[in-house]
């Protein structure tokens, strides 16, 4: 086994170029619209911005504008970074003794003397840019290349599948499970894969008739075209696509910004779904992927083209997004719980007690990056 993960770790290394600017294009997109989203609204609201950092430590390149910002790209491109008048730090922490020095005119434009709201505003600014960012891109994908549209036919059944049990027939049609429609074989894929353990129920269009059918999918281990494994619940049917069959069907922009919208919404569910399996023991947390993984994946889908990289992109900056809102302090969702706090006291907590919240969530935070490049090693060895 360590020969294998040796080996693995000389491709990786070989294939540096490969995975490296893939990974940086990717995150680099996703982090610049993150940190863009507190850059603007803060300036709305007439704070003043001292740094805009892709990437943390030592700077790079970077030049001031003509407001006196600093936007700079950094050696660690692993995040980055808006920097407020006023903050002691890269998270946004509050200088106690240059607050209280301030004077009046400093005070109007620094970001921790503004009231709860507007410091709410500036910090949900950046989850709602990723969750944009990625609206947009789904939005434009469907605009250009339509909307699968090959049906939930049922061509084949693999025997002692949840599907033989459940009954399934070749030809049935699945028109909705669990009294959602399903439009099309992706759909159906995407919703009982997501599903595994659980009893669906099935409506398919048997003839002239309609039947409903009951099925668990069971959790099964997939690989994708790049051979990566994911576990994923599976009913156990097939199907082909006959000759002039269509595949995709024609988008309109207004439809192409809904179907945006619930293709956010898929990976948002999926995500909290996940994460609600794995507190219950339903999933496993192997599945938790770090930076080497993402470079990974990143490389590998970049042998596809462009418009699979900027997919991974767009559901990449929804899990940013959407991990940035979890109620960890140092993290955005950890701001706006103490600024709910705040509104509800009247008050802000004291410095001590946002003093250690920070250092819980900087533990928090620096136990999931080990535990997630902890699983990305395991999966390199085990590839």
């Amino acid at each position: 086994m360590l020969s294998h993960f040796a080996s693995n770790i000389s491709a990786l290394g070989w294939g540096f170029v490969g995975y490296a600017v893939p990974f940086l294009f990717v995150l680099t997109l996703v982090v610049f619209f993150h940190e863009l989203g507190h850059f603007l609204v803060a300036r709305l609201a007439g704070v003043r911005v001292l740094t805009f950092s892709i990437g943390f430590g030592p700077e790079l390149a970077g030049f001031n504008d003509r407001h006196g910002t600093r936007w700079r790209l950094s050696a660690i491109p692993l995040g980055g970074y808006v920097k407020f008048f006023g903050d002691e730090g890269e998270a946004s922490t509050p200088d106690a003794t240059t607050l209280d020095a301030m004077t009046a005119e400093e005070r109007k434009v620094a970001f921790h003397h503004q009231k709860v709201g507007p410091r709410a505003a500036i910090v949900a600014a950046g989850p709602i840019a990723n969750f944009i960012l990625a609206i947009v891109i789904f939005a434009s994908l469907f605009a250009i290349f339509g909307k699968p549209s090959t049906s939930a036919r049922v061509d084949a059944i693999q025997p002692d599948s949840a599907a033989a049990a459940a009954g399934f027939q070749p030809g049935d049609v699945i028109t909705t499970i669990d009294g959602r429609a399903i439009e099309s074989f992706s759909d159906m894929q995407r919703a009982v894969g997501t599903r595994a353990g659980q009893e669906l129920v099935f409506t398919v269009r048997r003839g002239e008739a309609d039947v409903m059918l009951r099925a668990t999918p069971a959790l099964k281990e997939v690989k994708d075209n790049f051979g990566n494994v994911h576990k994923l619940g599976v009913l156990g049917i097939s199907r082909s696509a006959s000759a002039g069959e269509a595949n995709t069907q024609p988008v309109n922009p207004g439809a192409a910004v809904w179907l945006g919208v619930k293709e956010t919404w898929f990976v948002v569910d999926r995500t909290l779904s996940y994460i609600g399996g794995v507190v219950v023991g339903r999933e496993a947390a192997d599945q938790v992927g770090g930076p080497i993984r993402i470079a990974q994946i990143s490389g590998q889908v970049a042998t596809v083209g462009l418009t699979a990289l900027l997919h991974l992109a767009a559901v990449l900056s929804v899990s940013i997004g959407l991990l940035n809102l979890f109620p960890v302090p140092l993290l955005d969702g950890g701001h706006l719980m103490f600024y709910a706090i705040e509104a509800a006291r009247g008050r802000p907590l004291s410095e001590r007690a946002q003093e250690v919240g920070f250092r819980i969530g900087l533990a928090l935070v620096l136990m999931l990056m080990v535990f997630a490049t902890y699983n990305d090693i395991i999966h390199l060895a085990g590839s």
